[in-house]
């Protein structure tokens, strides 16, 4: 269930399987990885990338993982192109700092990021991933599927059990092949709502 966007109980909403390789984005339905066994097959290079980084690099892409020399402003305008709401600034580096896991791609030729993907959690059972995006001029091109393959892995590595996120409808197709599945078993997620409780009132 989820309250005010944390997982209390975690449920199985989404199942990230063995089998399947990865993908990006879900909303509306909680996303839940059953990884028991996929740590050892990520320890075991198991699970290839689908761009290698030298790669990345060689197309320009510099993969990143900590906040530093992120700018937010820019950041933020990658949010508003993808149809995000603006953010205070603010607020936003007050979120990463709290973020266990963040990757970045930055574009060397313009030094602005043109992908981004976190994850919070508790670091040993759960973690929900939150605002994948790339930038409009970008997408198409791999860099979506590139930062999510490398966010699961590093959740994976940690041994993280429920691995959950949401995603637009019209995007749900871009996280199954990455192991998502939304409400297997029937289970669902919720989203508490003011709305609903402005209604009651």
């Amino acid at each position: 269930m989820l309250l005010h966007g944390s997982i209390s109980t975690p449920p199985s909403s989404i199942r990230l399987l063995k089998s399947q390789t990865y993908n990006t984005k879900l909303k509306l339905r909680v996303a839940a990885a059953s990884a028991s066994q996929i740590p050892a097959a990520v320890a075991e290079n198991k699970l290839k990338f689908s761009i290698s980084n030298e790669e990345l690099e060689s197309r320009g892409f510099l993969l990143k993982q900590s906040m530093e020399g992120l700018n937010l402003d820019q950041l933020n305008s990658v949010f508003v192109a993808v149809g995000f709401p603006r953010r205070d600034t603010e607020k936003i580096r007050v979120a990463l700092e709290n973020t266990d896991t963040l990757l970045w791609i930055e574009y060397s030729k313009t030094q602005k990021p043109v992908a981004f993907a976190r994850a919070t959690g508790d670091g040993v059972f759960n973690a929900i991933i939150w605002d994948v995006v790339v930038d409009p001029s970008f997408q198409g091109i791999g860099l979506g599927k590139a930062i999510m393959e490398r966010l699961l892995e590093e959740l994976l590595l940690k041994g993280i059990t429920n691995i959950a996120l949401y995603s637009e409808p019209r995007v749900l197709g871009f996280y199954r092949p990455l192991g998502f599945a939304a409400d297997p078993d029937g289970i669902r997620g919720m989203v508490y709502s003011r709305k609903q409780n402005q209604k009651r009132k």
